[in-house]
């Protein structure tokens, strides 16, 4: 299987601007992010400000490459321009996180200039956006509190879980997933529909939950399942999300927003899934942010 080389070359973003598409309904739209159907908008690309490179030692994100949520960080730091070490933690590794914050958690920023190591993406990203030695401040737009995208979100989150966790483990490429401890630490915690968390994990009456042998039987059949009417569904639920992004640079008009961290960071892993049909617009998009962050994408190793 080949490295993922093609997703860490840099890619040109396009400069011409987009025309925006008609929402599918404009009750789940706030009011503040509303526009006028018959005005033409051009979107702008990001200018990304110059590299920040920290007097002393570089701050270090600790994180998994699968992890949404550490994604986020990765993400803005790179749109940021910031210099950064990223220590990507295997998935049964208790000891460093635990060192680190006093549990098992990612991501987990450290930064030896302020002494400083703390958890939480959001709380992370805030932090670097207010520090005028991490570059200019406040380069992101604060999130505009969209229903669209959150209500598409909940409704692809079964259908997500189905075909990613399983591909995640089953790659052997991840780095928390590079020895068999990892990947048997995630499926022991990480449940597939039907399943719900306590179920699978344990709860009062039956606090073992779902024997192990049980949980990699389940791993390996959704596996061996044929996809494809999945991968279907998936599909046609990416054009709704095409209709209802902004352009290919940024998913809410006005520009660069948190919006686009918390979504790129949920949509980066559908790449892991081979024969998925990216609509144009909505792939430009995940093209330009993984360029722009410096975060690759799945594709050379979709399954």
């Amino acid at each position: 299987m080949k490295a993922c080389l093609s997703s860490l070359l840099l890619m040109v973003v396009a400069t011409r601007g987009f025309m925006v598409r008609p929402p599918l309904s404009s009750t789940q739209r706030p009011s503040a992010t509303a526009r006028s159907l018959s005005t033409a908008v051009i979107a702008e690309p990001f200018v990304q400000p110059p590299k920040v490179i920290v007097d002393g030692e570089i701050p270090t994100v600790f994180v998994y490459d699968h992890c949404p949520f550490c994604v986020r960080v990765r993400l803005a730091l790179g749109i940021k321009n910031i210099k950064h070490n990223i220590h990507f933690l295997a998935n049964d590794d208790i000891a460093t996180p635990t060192g680190l914050v006093g549990k098992k958690i990612a991501p987990i920023f450290k930064y030896p200039g302020d002494d400083l190591v703390m958890a939480e993406s959001l709380d992370i990203i805030k932090l670097v956006e207010g520090k005028e030695e991490f570059g200019p401040t406040e380069v992101l737009k604060p999130a505009s509190g969209r229903t669209d995208i959150k209500a598409w979100q909940k409704s692809v989150q079964v259908l997500l879980r189905t075909l990613q966790r399983p591909r995640y483990v089953a790659t052997g490429l991840l780095p928390e997933f590079q020895q068999l401890d990892g990947r048997h630490a995630f499926i022991k915690n990480h449940q597939l529909p039907p399943y719900e968390k306590p179920e699978w994990k344990g709860n009062d009456e039956n606090p073992e939950g779902l024997p192990m042998e049980d949980k990699l039987k389940l791993y390996a059949d959704a596996m061996a399942a044929d996809p494809a009417p999945l991968i279907e569904e998936l599909n046609a639920r990416l054009v709704e999300l095409d209709d209802i992004v902004f352009s290919e640079y940024y998913c809410t008009e006005g520009g660069l927003s948190y919006d686009d961290i918390d979504l790129w960071a949920r949509l980066r892993s559908i790449t892991i899934v081979r024969g998925v049909k990216w609509p144009t617009k909505l792939r430009k998009y995940m093209d330009n942010l993984s360029s722009l962050g410096d975060v690759p994408l799945y594709d050379e190793m979709a399954l």
